[in-house]
């Protein structure tokens, strides 16, 4: 692998693991926000449209950040019963392939999102409700950004597939 490829795959890397962190916090911030609904519900019959809003919100952001960081870690769907008995060059194909797939639908969900976004922005959407949170583009926009993040990841674990995987697969060949 060159040095230029090997920097650009391990600052994918790096920038997908630090997005994989912030979203442990936005899990831990939404689940203290869900509890702290739930308690002034219960306790002092309030709600807030506003607090309930940013619960979805809060959970739209930890799918969209989280799908690149758990393809990074290598924890996205796969059926490991079959997938550990593959021969190397079998879970080579297999991995190329799926990685070729992802980015195609990564790369579409961008771009049928933008104009949704986009949308929603120029026309200043709020939420449908009184007192919900008034930048409804704000959370659309989390479609396109973390689609391009899984697009990212995806790019740099095929370059670690096709650059570095496959000498360890065609060693196992020889």
């Amino acid at each position: 692998m060159s040095d230029a490829t090997l920097v650009a795959v391990r600052r994918i890397e790096a920038l997908i693991d630090a997005v994989g962190r912030a979203t442990l916090y936005m899990t831990l911030a939404m689940i203290g926000l869900v509890a702290v609904n739930v308690l002034l519900r219960y306790t002092l019959s309030f709600g807030s449209v506003w607090s309930q809003e940013l619960e979805w919100h809060l959970l739209a952001a930890v799918i969209l950040f989280g799908m690149s960081y758990a393809l990074q870690r290598g924890d996205n769907v796969r059926v490991d019963v079959f997938y550990a008995n593959f021969t190397p060059r079998a879970k080579f194909v297999v991995n190329l392939v799926s990685g070729v797939l992802t980015l195609a639908i990564a790369l579409l969900f961008i771009k049928l999102s933008w104009s949704y976004v986009l949308q929603s922005w120029a026309i200043g959407e709020t939420s449908a409700d009184p007192g919900g949170i008034p930048w409804r583009w704000a959370v659309k926009g989390l479609i396109p950004l973390g689609f391009g993040l899984l697009a990212l990841q995806t790019v740099g674990a095929l370059m670690r597939l096709v650059l570095i995987e496959r000498q360890r697969v065609e060693s196992h060949r020889v």
